[in-house]
């Protein structure tokens, strides 16, 4: 505190009292009167308001900033330095400022503030951009706010602070009622009501927009969602100087972090299935979340078929993804030991897997993964009687008659039947079991489905197959593969190939019966006119089957050897 003023003595006639100055009034060279006489504009952002403010409680500084100490006069110099002073030993400890200035030092200072009638309380630090009140979400000084618009900013950081409060009120209510706690007024145990949960949900998404408003903070939905409040997330932290660190979105890293925390204490429950709901939504391809997915499914007993519903939807939006289907895979071998005993159950399901099949099917008629799993499901559900199965496959011949992967899928079906087919066989080995009949049909399916297409591979290579199933020669259908082939080497005028593959098949048929020169003419034109971008295969075709004919003399003669010897 100031010390307190003496009563002043009469000035005497001859020496009069002297007049202190105040510097914003008087200068040695008058450019205080110009200083006066320019009042300050109305301040229109908060730091010209603020710096305004500053050089009125600190008026020596600002005379000095303004004209320099030198220009000031020799009693606003005092001041200026008496003003210094002053703020600086109001900074210090008591028993540092009395170290520092002495009692009639002290006196002195204060006797010239008083006189010079300066505002001893005031800014103690001048204003600056960027530093004072720093920067809003997107980068801008907020001391370059306008006045109202900095007045409505500290009206929503007074709304966003009372929005805390009661969150934290409704958090102490909340672990209050997990321990039990009895209310000391009404002697009844604290119980957290519908209401206040729905309050407290209301009052999160308004902290949630502030926040974002204000400070640019993305405030995600796990953390603002009451059903989340006992969860400590666990977020993924790269190692130090990763060469590749991912960049992950806000969202997809708090759903991560969230899913971490539960999978670690084996949480199974409906919040939990919503989290994975969540993040595959994200991202389809998470093959840990449809494990967790599928655990939490079985471990609460929830119903098969209504995931499987909520899954084609998804299978639909990511036809390429692979973990969809092994977790249908997952499903349908839960599910099946409870249908296994009812036979009209397990074909109403099988009704319901066909139908779903071929409608993503004619999205992507060619999708691995979707046959891969359609093969695995005729096994599973016995569906090698199933005649609507074989009619679907037709159908999707019909449709395009080069689709390999249903021509694959039938030739599953039919040739791995336990019915007639000896299980362990491989697809290219001969099958004693299968009868002729079923070889005759299937052969006769592949030939009427070339003379539609005849440059189509998938029929040639089908009939080879079946053939060899059925143990028959490839010499059988020779009547009906040289309707594709005409006067083989009589000249390019006369000859004519329909298809290159019943040429091919030409060869294989020649070869198989011992006629060399006529199987290397096959593979010869192939090589010169017919298929010239493969010319490089059919030499070493040719070359093959030179070697195979030499090897084959070898092995004559060395039997007629052991005859004569024996």
């Amino acid at each position: 505190m100031p010390p307190k003023s003496k009563a002043a003595t009469k000035p005497k006639a001859t020496e009069p009292a002297p007049a202190t100055t105040n510097p914003t009034t008087t200068t040695t060279t008058n450019t205080s009167q110009t200083a006066s006489s320019q009042e300050p504009s109305e301040p229109t952002t908060v730091l010209e308001r603020s710096q305004q403010r500053y050089e009125k409680t600190r008026p020596f500084e600002a005379a000095r900033r303004q004209h320099g100490l030198s220009k000031l006069s020799k009693e606003d110099q005092k001041g200026w330095i008496c003003d210094q002073l002053l703020h600086l030993t109001n900074r210090l400890p008591a028993a540092s400022r009395a170290r520092l200035l002495s009692p009639k030092a002290s006196k002195e200072i204060w006797w010239t503030i008083n006189g010079t009638n300066s505002i001893v309380r005031g800014l103690k630090q001048q204003p600056k951009a960027h530093t004072t009140w720093g920067t809003d979400r997107n980068g801008h000084d907020v001391g370059s706010y306008s006045i109202e618009r900095f007045d409505e900013r500290i009206k929503k950081r007074a709304a966003l602070t009372a929005l805390q409060v009661s969150s934290r009120v409704f958090r102490e209510n909340v672990e209050r009622e997990k321990r039990g706690f009895v209310d000391a007024r009404s002697g009844q145990e604290i119980i957290v009501t519908e209401r206040e949960i729905d309050e407290e949900k209301v009052r999160r998404s308004k902290m949630t927009a502030l926040k974002k408003e204000l400070y640019g903070e993305i405030t995600g939905k796990l953390a603002s969602s009451v059903d989340w409040e006992d969860v400590v997330p666990t977020p993924h932290e790269e190692p130090e100087g990763a060469l590749a660190a991912i960049a992950y979105p806000a969202e997809y890293a708090e759903a991560m972090s969230y899913l971490r925390a539960v999978m670690s204490k084996k949480e199974y429950s409906p919040r939990c299935l919503r989290l994975t709901e969540h993040i595959i939504g994200m991202n389809a391809a998470h093959y840990t979340v449809w494990l967790y997915r599928a655990a939490n499914i079985f471990a609460l007993g929830l119903s098969i078929p209504d995931e499987i519903e909520w899954l084609n939807e998804v299978a639909l939006a990511n036809l390429k993804n692979y973990q969809i289907w092994h977790h249908r895979h997952l499903l349908v071998e839960h599910y099946h030991p409870t249908i296994a005993s009812d036979a009209e159950a397990l074909a109403h399901f099988a009704k319901q897997e066909r139908d779903f099949l071929i409608a993503i099917l004619s999205e992507d008629t060619k999708n691995y993964h979707v046959w891969s799993y359609r093969s695995w499901l005729v096994g599973k559900l016995e569906m090698w009687e199933d005649s609507e199965e074989l009619k679907s496959i037709e159908t999707l011949i019909d449709e395009d008659v080069r689709n390999n992967s249903a021509w694959s899928h039938r030739f599953f079906l039919v040739f791995s039947n336990p019915k007639y087919a000896t299980p362990g066989k491989g697809a290219t080995e001969r099958d004693d079991k299968v009868t002729q009949e079923l070889v005759d049909r299937e052969v006769q399916y592949a030939q009427t489905k070339v003379y539609l297409a005849p440059q189509n591979q998938s029929p040639w290579n089908y009939m080879r197959g079946v053939l060899v199933k059925g143990g028959r020669q490839l010499a059988s259908v020779q009547e009906f593969v040289e309707e594709f082939v005409v006067k083989l080497g009589e000249g390019d005028d006369q000859e004519e190939v329909r298809s290159t593959h019943a040429l091919d098949f030409l060869a294989e048929i020649y070869a198989e019966k011992g006629e060399s020169e006529k199987a290397d003419l096959c593979l010869r034109r192939l090589a010169e006119k017919w298929d010239r971008i493969r010319r490089g295969y059919w030499e070493w075709r040719r070359k093959c089957l030179t070697q195979g004919s030499s090897e084959k003399v070898v092995e004559e003669s060395e039997k007629a050897e052991e005859v004569t010897v024996v």
